[in-house]
């Protein structure tokens, strides 16, 4: 494949990836109005975000494997309708059954779109391209998922919170069309699909294992703490939620560039690079954790972000450097881990939040991602001597 067909690749996949991210974290601003569009209290509402997750952590899974069988492309398409259609179908939900079994549906379909797409780039580019062309992915992800407070913040400001799924699940359908040209044919790679075979592997891998626990904690870390970062910037400033939201894009802003630029860092800094990751996050966690002014928290996201992207696109790469010919299975435990490390965080920094205050969620999570610095650096080290000794 051609290096110009390489980066168009890229280029729709991260569209793709941007949508389906914000797809998810664009609801955040909206529960109110559904709650009151559908006569129902704003718990209930929230239950149509608890149906797209838990369906979304499910089908991660499940969807890997299927990539390793029947070829990346082919279930990324599906993947890709699938979300698109169900978001389009959510914005006409007429009950809290309805919007929960489409939410649901939204969020099995949008569980193909990041590890498969992981996989796709990672068999797609050569080892020394590979890191850049996965940082671009993931940091268009995160983009949209930390801009999505502010999109459905101005599509519901000036439509409605239908509007907001509609838009979404059109933008999906656009680019979903766009890669049934774009995007190169990728033929399975096993006979015949058994999850417990591909699972035993994977698991008995001790490399693969020691990165997605890794990614375990940056997902605790990141995700657990994140998902709070708007409730502290509105309780620190007052601001509404659209301004929250733009505050916010500074951590999607911050995936982006260091996505592009982790590569050249990690060649510059060599063994350092993720222990200066990890610092890096560290400390604008605790940046985070006791400022109040604006400015300086959108420093602490910034930075936050940079070090987010750097370690997640060099642990993801090294995933698949511990089990090449699986990579659509190394991914989905990659991005179950991250879900599930996410999901635990959100889980205990609510208690901690109950007990201790908004601030120590991101001190405890500063303090988290200063062990990760550590740990990254020996397990990333250790796999890249185990690949270089085989």
């Amino acid at each position: 494949m051609s290096t110009d067909k390489r980066n168009m690749m890229v280029m729709v996949l991260s569209l793709m990836a941007f949508l389906a991210n914000g797809d998810n974290y664009a609801v955040a601003p909206l529960l109110i109005n559904i709650a009151k569009d559908l006569k129902i209290d704003i718990g209930s509402a929230a239950l149509s975000v608890t149906a797209y997750m838990l369906a979304f952590g499910l089908f991660t899974i499940i969807f890997g494997p299927l990539g390793d069988r029947y070829g990346k492309t082919r279930i990324i398409n599906v993947a890709a309708f699938g979300t698109a259609i169900f978001s389009m179908l959510g914005a006409f939900a007429f009950n809290l059954p309805s919007l929960v079994v489409l939410r649901a549906m939204n969020g099995a379909f949008g569980a193909g779109i990041f590890p498969v797409t992981m996989a796709l780039v990672g068999e797609s580019f050569e080892h020394e391209n590979r890191q850049k062309a996965i940082g671009k992915v993931m940091g268009m992800m995160f983009l949209g998922g930390a801009s999505a407070t502010a999109i459905g913040g101005i599509l519901a400001y000036f439509g409605s919170w239908r509007m907001v799924y509609f838009v979404y699940g059109l933008g999906e359908l656009i680019i979903a069309l766009v890669m049934l040209r774009v995007l190169p044919n990728s033929p399975g790679v096993i006979d015949a699909l058994n999850f417990t075979k591909v699972y035993k592997t994977a698991l008995t891998n001790g490399n693969l294992v020691k990165v997605v626990a890794t990614i375990f904690l940056v997902g605790f870390s990141v995700f657990g703490s994140f998902t709070y970062s708007g409730k502290l910037v509105e309780s620190r400033t007052g601001y509404t939620v659209l301004s929250v939201g733009l505050i916010l894009t500074l951590f999607g802003v911050a995936t982006v560039i260091g996505g592009r630029k982790a590569p050249l860092l990690r060649a510059k800094f060599k063994n350092r690079f993720l222990l200066l990751a990890g610092l890096l996050g560290s400390f604008s966690l605790f940046f985070i954790a006791y400022m109040s002014n604006p400015i300086l928290i959108g420093v602490g996201l910034f930075g936050f972000g940079l070090a987010f992207v750097s370690l997640q696109s060099t642990l993801v790469t090294t995933a698949q450097e511990a089990m090449p010919k699986l990579r659509g299975t190394a991914m989905s435990l990659a991005s179950f881990n991250m879900f599930v490390g996410g999901g635990i965080g959100t889980l205990i920094n609510g208690q901690i939040l109950n007990v201790f205050g908004i601030g120590m969620i991101f001190a405890a999570a500063g303090a988290v991602m200063f062990i990760i610095a550590f740990v990254a650096t020996i397990v990333v080290l250790k796999v890249h001597q185990a690949s270089n000794a085989s």
